[in-house]
């Protein structure tokens, strides 16, 4: 028998387990190693990246759309999402709300002593756990399923995943990539209950493009964990929103 939501129980519980060895971890390691680690990390982001992307090409969206159109699409799912985004002043807002939940975290009276630095490690170390483990196909397809009760094996190896990933990175930004659990229920329960409710999936083509979209994202995760460049992915996720939308406008009109 199934039980909507246990993926999902089943993936957060992965990622508390990861982020506490992680944490145990961290601290007896130097910080030249965590910064190696770090580097790995975004090493490992952008094979992931390269593996969502790589679904610009794929053949039910071009039959969909026409064989132009999909990069076209991830475009202007970007495009339009990075407007929407900024104009709402995502990036602000969730680092807001991280520095509000870091300080919620601490005992009364050490939150003045912390450096700026510890702060921002803990927020950097939030958001990048949150748009990692939420941004990507396993996540949204593998929730959807779950709700139709198709079964959890996707949200299975997505925990699997998730909490080798959880121990790496909570060995370098710490308690912040706990945190994130609460965000993967969060979200990961939302679409499970889209699913319970809608009866369907989401059509081939349009995961697609949300898949594509969700991987030019994680390029600029990778990139601010080389600290190649701080780009501001936070003010990118109405995209994943967008993108399935100019999908259905496109097939609308192809």
């Amino acid at each position: 028998m199934n039980y909507p939501g246990l993926g999902t129980l089943i993936n957060v519980a992965a990622i508390v387990v990861g982020s506490l060895l992680g944490m145990a971890a961290g601290h007896r390691l130097p910080g030249r190693v965590r910064d190696v680690v770090t580097d790995c990390l975004g090493l490992v982001t952008l094979l992931i990246a390269a593996q969502s992307t790589v679904s610009v090409t794929d053949a039910a969206l071009a039959d969909a759309v026409g064989s132009g159109a999909p990069v076209l699409i991830v475009l202007g799912a970007l495009l339009i999402g990075s407007i929407i985004g900024s104009g709402l002043r995502l990036a602000d807002r969730l680092e807001g709300l991280a520095g509000r939940v870091h300080a919620w975290t601490n005992r009364p009276g050490t939150i003045r002593l912390e450096s700026h630095a510890t702060r921002q490690r803990f927020i950097d170390g939030w958001l990048t756990a949150t748009l990692l483990f939420c941004v990507g196909p396993l996540a949204v397809l593998g929730s959807l399923s779950d709700g139709l009760g198709r079964g959890i094996d996707q949200l299975m190896l997505k925990a699997v995943l998730d909490g080798f990933a959880a121990l790496a990175f909570a060995s370098t930004f710490g308690v912040g990539v706990l945190l994130s659990a609460v965000s993967v229920g969060v979200f990961q329960g939302a679409l499970t209950v889209v699913g319970m409710l809608l009866g369907s999936v989401v059509p081939e083509p349009h995961l697609a493009a949300l898949t594509a979209t969700g991987g030019l994202m994680l390029v600029g995760i990778a990139l601010r964990l080389l600290r190649i460049r701080e780009i501001p992915v936070a003010d990118m996720l109405p995209a994943l929103v967008v993108a399935p939308l100019l999908t259905e406008l496109v097939v609308m009109a192809h």
